[in-house]
């Protein structure tokens, strides 16, 4: 039974890192503007997502983006993220 257990939870976290890197993804399409405008809130929704999801990559991004953010602009993005996050 235990070994059925470890399984699972290796299944999980390989689960956990391909969705942060999905997540990430969605950042970069927003910040760049690939497939649609640039938004730069949407991106650091995403980056901050992916980041708590344990990519570091989108926590690098993230601290870029916020650099060029308005403190309505950050607050915003935060509070989206904090949304999708409790129903995720």
């Amino acid at each position: 039974m235990a070994r059925i257990e470890m399984e699972n939870a290796e299944m999980a976290a390989l689960g956990a890192a391909n969705n942060a890197d999905i997540l990430f993804e969605m950042g970069m399409m927003y910040a760049t503007g690939r497939e649609c405008d640039v938004d730069m809130v949407a991106a650091h929704k995403w980056f901050n997502i992916a980041a708590i999801k344990g990519c570091g990559r989108a926590a690098t991004l993230r601290a870029e983006v916020a650099e060029t953010m308005s403190k309505v602009e950050l607050a915003q993005a935060l509070r989206e993220a904090r949304e999708w996050m409790t129903c995720h």
